[in-house]
């Protein structure tokens, strides 16, 4: 992504943490990141194309993160379970996270539609952006679709793949509910160990 598009973004992300986004303007985007206002609208198009580049980029990196979790040493369990702590704590540290995974958009932030919208961009960044945004169920199916991928992966124990599809689900679904009611003591993790208990058997 080319620097000023990022800072940008990163100004945005910014503006967005310190007040609604229907206040935040882009004259004071485009000031913040060091660029013209020309430069800002040559990027995005308008404050809508800006709003659904920022949830693009929140939503690629929060993917990126599942990713990593996914990747990580360990059994199918650990790698699950780190999956499912780091939904819990980018939902809980990102507002824009948490409103794309629950579908709930406070009227502080940004709620662009999750549809595609006509685009004329001539910027390859933004024309994806500007393409379908993922919903809550998009992202149920996204990462236990990755899940399923990476631990019936090569130099892994050959699991039934229904089973294994039914398990990665449940993860991501209660992870999903400890984003909407934050568990106690013992955390994400413990209530995933607890569910897996008896659903993975490798």
């Amino acid at each position: 992504m080319p620097a000023a598009r990022e800072s940008l973004l990163d100004a945005a992300y910014t503006a967005l943490a310190r007040r609604p986004w229907s206040a935040v303007r882009m004259v004071d985007v485009a000031a913040a990141a060091g660029v013209s206002r020309q430069t800002l609208y040559n990027e995005f198009g308008s404050k809508e194309g800006l709003a659904r580049a920022l949830v693009r980029r929140e939503a690629d990196g929060y993917l990126a993160g599942v990713e990593r979790a996914l990747s990580g040493h360990g059994d199918a369990r650990e790698r699950l379970t780190a999956t499912a702590e780091w939904t819990a704590s980018t939902a809980r540290e990102n507002a824009l996270v948490r409103a794309m995974l629950t579908g709930c958009w406070s009227e502080r932030l940004p709620s662009p539609t999750l549809s595609a919208v006509p685009s004329s961009s001539a910027v390859p960044a933004q024309r994806r952006a500007d393409g379908p945004l993922p919903s809550p169920g998009d992202f149920v199916v996204l990462v236990r679709d990755r899940a399923v991928t990476v631990l019936s992966g090569p130099g892994t124990p050959r699991p039934d793949s229904a089973e294994l599809a039914r398990s990665c689900e449940l993860v991501v679904r209660l992870a999903l509910s400890c984003v909407a009611a934050p568990p106690g003591e013992g955390g994400v993790a413990d209530l995933v160990r607890s569910a897996l208990q008896r659903q993975l058997t490798y």
